[in-house]
């Protein structure tokens, strides 16, 4: 049971924080821009409207983004993918770990040409770090494309083939000068809060004191089929929980009847000596209690110890194509052990209390006969 609420968990919570580092949990957008992610509208929020949602204690960050969709090109080959324009206050630590190589720019006043791109890009189109490249974005107003030459500053592989082929990262500015747009103009506002449990009643909070042309989307709407997916992980958790106290009260029950089949001359002697039937029952439930309390510890450390050998070492690796991870995660939660174990428990010995009532039946003349 250990094994499984960690790994669901793990699944689960490792599924979303890779989903958030680069989508992050809520976007403010024109209502355009929902209908269809390559149409070009700006929004233009007021610093009032930034200064109230960074008031709210749930929010952590709230960045300015500017994306547009274009073709990067090398001498060989081309893909198109979009280019996500982030100011030089955009934090970069939540997708650091996925950093296989380079570091995160520092953005300026100046325009820079370092972009950040996945290593999925990079194989692709052959490219390494500090190699150069070219990125062409459509106008609307004229036939020929605008050109940006761009440096590979970092590689990143966050094992999320969707993610990883849909952005690449560089200076806000560069995008900003080929739309035309002006320093207030922005394609959304990306928001980054603290506990994902809370995302349906911050956005609701932030739908309502938005602006009307404005929609408020989070990412479990964007990314709806993979967060039903993952969902099914708790259906599938209740489930074994479920089964397994089945099983383990089954074996308890059937212990004790064993016991006190096997000592049904011993229970005769201590009634006919005048111990009581609920003597006798509290016996023989501190007996089974106990056997429930070894099996729960014995299980405790062989899960423990399992999950910590894949928390460190990855010892069983997955699809990242089929599962978005490359190795089974997993979330240890000691607080969520303790309660699980006090259920398990708790339901174990509730299960044992009527076969006890056979103690009752045992009738002192024939048990001793029954010897």
């Amino acid at each position: 049971m250990i094994i499984s609420v960690g790994v669901g968990i793990g699944m689960q919570k490792e599924i979303k924080e890779k989903i958030s580092s680069f989508e992050g949990h809520i976007a403010i957008q024109s209502f355009y821009s929902t209908i269809n992610e390559n149409l070009e509208n700006p929004i233009s929020p007021d610093i009032k409207l930034i200064d109230d949602l960074k008031k709210i204690p749930e929010i952590k960050n709230v960045e300015k983004i500017i994306s547009k969709f274009g073709i990067v090109r090398t001498t060989n080959d081309f893909d198109g993918l979009y280019f996500k324009g982030v100011e030089n206050s955009y934090d970069f630590s939540r997708i650091k770990r996925y950093i296989i190589e380079g570091n995160a720019p520092l953005y300026s006043d100046d325009f820079s040409n370092k972009v950040l791109i996945s290593k999925t890009l990079a194989d692709k189109l052959n490219l390494k770090l500090d190699d150069s490249f070219q990125m062409l974005f459509s106008k609307s107003d004229n036939n020929q494309p605008s050109i940006l030459k761009l440096v590979v500053a970092v590689i990143f592989n966050s094992g999320f083939d969707d993610l990883d082929s849909k952005y690449i990262f560089g200076d806000i500015k560069q995008i900003r000068r080929i739309l035309k747009w002006s320093n207030n103009q922005i394609s959304s506002l990306e928001i980054q809060i603290n506990n994902q449990s809370s995302l349906d009643l911050i956005s609701e909070e932030i739908y309502v004191n938005s602006p009307s042309e404005y929609d408020v989307i989070t990412v479990k709407e964007k990314y709806y089929s993979i967060y039903e997916w993952i969902e099914l992980f708790d259906k599938n958790i209740y489930a074994i929980i479920l089964i397994m106290i089945i099983v383990a009260s089954i074996n308890i029950i059937s212990v004790l009847v064993v016991l006190i089949l096997e000592r049904t001359n011993m229970i005769g002697v201590l009634k006919a000596l005048g111990v009581t039937n609920i003597s006798l029952q509290k016996f023989f439930i501190y007996t089974s209690s106990y056997l429930i309390l070894l099996g729960i510890l014995i299980g405790n450390v062989v899960g423990l110890v399992i999950l910590y050998i894949q928390k460190y070492y990855k010892i069983i690796s997955l699809d990242p194509k089929i599962y978005y991870v490359e190795s089974v995660p997993v979330f240890i939660d000691f607080t969520q052990i303790i309660y699980l174990n006090l259920i398990v428990f708790a339901l174990c010995v509730l299960s044992i209390f009527i076969p006890s009532l056979l103690v009752a039946k045992v009738n002192p003349k024939d048990s001793i006969k029954f010897n």
